[in-house]
């Protein structure tokens, strides 16, 4: 079974009609293209505002569904796409998380992921707007496979990654916001951004499963003028189960589409049998903080 996908990469400053227009105009031209599976960046439908904390930024949380849900609903059932989409949720007065949704290509909304991992790192300010997500880590199913949504922060941890594989998932998909600091030299954003890649490469390697990454891009600045902003990389990728590269996007807006072979995961399985040769008895300690 092959697969094809669209990662949208895009700017998030401007008015909200203007950054939704560029989506809409993204999705189009990704069924244009032949995909059947779209994977927006996070927090999608506006700018990273977890540069500073503010409380007026909590006037922009949505309830699920609302209207931004409702927009890509619509969208998913003109298209018949599968769509997958990061937005600021309110789940009730007080409690806010960073939620993926994904959206059947009927327009049904069929399940959804809040962010497991939040962090809080200058200029990354999450935990004072989201909390961290309790609904597990389990794929959701749709007509183009079983997808194991995780959002950023999540992409990090191999636990995340070989827990949504376990559950079944058929790909592992990341909206993501990472960027530089524009003061860090060349080699240190070089550094930083082949870390980036190289430990989600290890996951599709590790479990043997294709990885899809939309991050954002371009200089969103400090509101509080506080720092120099966050030079958002784009970068978005698609990789195989052997961590090989399928598609790369540049550092410009860019609608990425390239085709998954779902039937590699089985013969990488074969040839790779991670998944037989786990110890799980010997495993008990990774249920601690740290080994002293």
């Amino acid at each position: 079974m092959t697969l094809t996908v669209a990662l949208i990469q895009h700017a998030g400053l401007g008015p909200s009609s203007e950054v939704f227009a560029r989506i809409e105009a993204g999705l189009r031209r990704a069924r244009a293209g032949g995909a059947k599976l779209a994977l927006l960046q996070e927090l999608h439908n506006g700018p990273y505002f977890c540069q500073t904390e503010d409380q007026a930024a909590f006037a922009n949380a949505e309830p699920i569904p609302g209207p931004t849900t409702e927009r890509l609903s619509g969208l998913a059932a003109e298209l018949s796409l599968v769509i997958v989409a990061s937005l600021f949720e309110r789940r009730a007065p007080g409690l806010y998380h960073n939620t993926a949704v994904v959206f059947e290509k009927d327009g049904g909304l069929v399940g959804s992921y809040r962010k497991m991992h939040i962090p809080d790192d200058p200029g990354f300010y999450e935990k004072y707007y989201f909390t961290p997500g309790d609904n597990g880590f389990s794929p959701i199913k749709t007509s183009v496979g079983r997808l194991g949504v995780m959002v950023c922060w999540d992409q990090w941890y191999p636990e995340a990654a070989r827990l949504m594989t376990l559950a079944g998932a058929d790909i592992l998909l990341y909206p993501t916001a990472i960027g530089f600091d524009p003061r860090d030299d060349v080699s240190e954003q070089q550094r930083q951004k082949e870390a980036w890649e190289l430990v989600q490469r290890g996951h599709a390697v590790a479990n043997g499963i294709p990885i899809l990454a939309s991050n954002r891009c371009g200089l969103e600045p400090d509101p509080s003028g506080v720092t120099a902003g966050i030079a958002f990389w784009g970068g978005s990728f698609v990789c195989g189960p052997q961590g090989e590269w399928l598609a790369r996007a540049g550092s410009d807006p860019e609608v990425l589409l390239t085709e998954i072979d779902f039937t590699r995961t089985e013969t990488v399985r074969q040839i790779w049998p991670f998944l037989r040769d786990r110890r799980i008895d010997a495993y008990s300690d990774l249920l601690k903080r740290y080994r002293d």
